[in-house]
């Protein structure tokens, strides 16, 4: 199975991308409640109607890597399994490439044979190559 990913470059310090990242309501969504900075942390990105899910940070290692696992989610627009999300994680790996720093982002479990694959690598792309990028590299919050 191919699980989504994406990958960005940098001109900024692994720290910078790292402590970003954190910062979920910045770049993903306003519609957020709870915290996202540090281990066992949870949060809940909803979209009334639309979309619903809850994080856990799983996994933190300063200036390297970021985990999340999705405990909860409700994706309304879905037809089969509106739960597709649900135990799937989101994975951001921070490495350094030359004078940049490299975000490779996987969404583990989000699959082509997925009902939401389509849609939702449109959404990440948007979220991870445009929104979080931008924050990144000039502090541009959505």
């Amino acid at each position: 199975m191919k699980n989504y990913t994406a990958t960005i470059e940098v001109a900024k310090s692994p720290q910078d991308v790292f402590n970003r990242i954190k910062d979920v309501p910045k770049w993903w969504s306003k519609d957020f409640e709870g915290s996202s900075a540090k281990p066992n942390d949870e949060f809940v990105i909803c979209h009334p109607g639309r979309h619903y899910s809850k994080q856990k940070l799983v996994e933190v290692i300063p200036n390297n890597k970021v985990v999340w696992l999705v405990t909860d989610s409700k994706l309304d627009w879905l037809e089969k399994d509106k739960h597709e999300w649900t135990n799937t994680k989101m994975v951001f790996d921070i490495t350094t490439k030359d004078d940049k720093t490299v975000l490779h982002f996987t969404h583990e479990g989000l699959v082509p044979e997925k009902e939401c694959y389509a849609m939702c690598a449109q959404g990440w792309n948007m979220v991870i190559k445009e929104w979080l990028f931008n924050f990144i590299t000039d502090g541009k919050a959505i």
